[in-house]
């Protein structure tokens, strides 16, 4: 009971979880058309099959630092600066993929047999090329770099926050050079990011007090 009442802040990630998975799961197979995101500029980028490493690292990274801003920091503002971040994000991202129907033609056919082309295979047939607008994968991964860089035990762990740091860029990039996403749907994502960055850490506005008349 000690410790359901000291964590009792950390039951909204399960619930959450459990939420937001069955809507993901209604929006990937329902049949409704979509419209296909594709730029120019997406053909200019080579398929990658090495960064399928850093694509699936991905849950491992998002899954620490919420652990870890969950149960191990004691500064709660910043658990539920987190929680709050990734909560609004994933869920525009689930009223986006409703109101507009998205995805892309990108994915290449596959050739070869090696152990990151098999992984690939494995993702491709896990992951739909649909409801890919914004990244959730870049979006998270941004929140949770942000978050440990802005963390304060962090700041001497040099090597630490240059590990989150290549990480972060390594996540991002997969996403493109795997085909899962357009350079569209990470631009999408960090901006997405801003807008919640703006709304849950930039501290708000005091106004200058007027000057007494005389």
């Amino acid at each position: 009971m000690k410790f359901l009442k000291k964590y009792q802040h950390t039951w909204i990630i399960p619930i959450y979880g459990i939420l937001y998975m069955l809507a993901f799961q209604y929006v990937e197979q329902r049949k409704v058309p979509v419209t296909i995101i594709h730029m120019k500029i997406d053909d200019y980028i080579p398929f990658c099959e090495y960064f399928v490493v850093p694509y699936f690292l991905w849950f491992g990274y998002i899954a620490l630092t919420v652990f870890y801003f969950a149960f191990m920091n004691q500064n709660k503002k910043e658990y539920w600066q987190l929680i709050l971040t990734l909560g609004i994000g994933m869920t525009l991202f689930i009223v986006i993929s409703i109101l507009f129907p998205n995805g892309q033609d990108l994915r290449p056919n596959l050739t070869g047999d090696s152990i990151f082309i098999q992984m690939v295979q494995h993702l491709y047939r896990l992951d739909t090329p649909t409801n890919i607008l914004p990244s959730i994968h870049v979006f998270n991964t941004v929140a949770c770099c942000v978050a440990i860089f802005r963390h304060s035990e962090f700041h001497s762990h040099k090597v630490l926050l240059a590990g989150t740091g290549i990480l972060s860029v390594l996540i991002i990039l997969a996403t493109v050079f795997l085909k899962q996403h357009t350079l569209l749907d990470v631009v999408a994502a960090f901006a997405l990011y801003l807008c919640c960055f703006q709304l849950i850490y930039k501290p708000k506005t005091v106004q200058a007090e007027q000057p007494a008349r005389a």
